[in-house]
């Protein structure tokens, strides 16, 4: 059967939109704060003149190894907007990240949906979700949103502050969330010796990272081996697998050909392809990543 790449875009919001992009740069609106960072994706010209760049109330810079952000207006430390349903401290970071990657709002409302869907076929049904590689906590709080139990792991012991944070400005600090700073392949093959099963898993892999207690992942040596430890995680009757990549240097196929073996024996459906920002004045699309999503049924 043929497989069609899907291009899932999102749109300017109340709180966030991407002004324009080009020549290596993007120029975004988080709240009433405007950022322009490094983005390798822009490879076409910019439509805002130089002027009209100016608009930018601090811009990330890279010289060599040195990297800076430097302030033209005054901006506070940290600020909240709200997305996608849910509410985000933005805080400029070292490695140019805010805390936020906006693009992943389509794998959200997925999640949710399906977790949603789910529960509404089967209303007492516990579902349990393991989010690996969980960074700021956005997919944890979409899927306890949508009435999921959540397993959160990451290796960054800011990353997890960062999130808890995020519960609690989204209301959700009583929500069913395990906080779990640990290394993710020692935390699965724990998980795995303890018999523990989840419905759910979703992957968010850097290309290169360190765990909590300094374990290299690299993800051409690794990806596949954590793979394989979460599928012996899932629950006889799991409901999604969802993989993420950015500046990997990997296609979504790829990740498409990696989960077969769960389509193989749990079977549904497997879809593929990119996310997206558009531009809220031309409508021309940033590329910001890949996925694969499976879900049962």
């Amino acid at each position: 059967m043929e497989q069609k790449l899907k291009i899932e875009a999102i749109s300017t919001s109340a709180d966030y939109e991407l002004l324009d992009s080009g020549e290596g740069e993007k120029l975004e609106r988080f709240g009433k704060v405007v950022l322009s960072r490094p983005d390798p994706q822009a490879l076409w010209k910019k439509q805002m003149t130089e002027k009209e760049w100016t608009v930018a109330d601090a811009y990330f810079s890279r010289d060599g190894k040195a990297t800076s952000w430097t302030v033209r207006k005054p901006i506070p430390d940290k600020w909240q907007i709200s997305f996608a349903d849910l509410t985000f401290i933005i805080k400029p970071t070292a490695f140019k990240h805010t805390g936020l990657f906006p693009e992943q709002a389509s794998n959200w409302n997925w999640m949710r949906e399906v977790v949603a869907s789910t529960k509404k076929a089967e209303p007492t049904r516990e579902i349990n979700v393991l989010n690996l590689f969980g960074y700021t906590g956005g997919a944890s709080l979409a899927c306890a949103q949508a009435g999921a139990k959540v397993c959160h792991v990451d290796g960054s012991k800011s990353a997890i502050t960062w999130a808890r944070e995020n519960a609690e400005v989204s209301g959700l600090t009583d929500a069913p969330i395990r906080w779990i700073l640990e290394d993710v392949q020692v935390f699965v093959e724990r998980e795995i010796k303890r018999g523990k099963k989840y419905d759910a898993v979703i992957m968010d892999p850097p290309a290169f990272g360190h765990g909590a207690s300094k374990e290299i992942w690299k993800i051409e040596e690794h990806f596949l081996g954590l793979l394989d430890l979460c599928a012996q995680l899932l629950s006889d009757k799991p409901i999604f697998f969802v993989v993420n990549g950015y500046a990997s240097g990997y296609s979504a196929i790829s990740y498409k050909n990696a989960l077969s073996p769960i389509v193989e024996k749990m079977g549904g459906t497997i879809e593929v392809g990119e996310l997206a920002i558009t531009e809220s004045k031309s409508l021309r699309l940033l590329p910001c990543g890949i996925f694969a999503r499976w879900k049962r049924g």
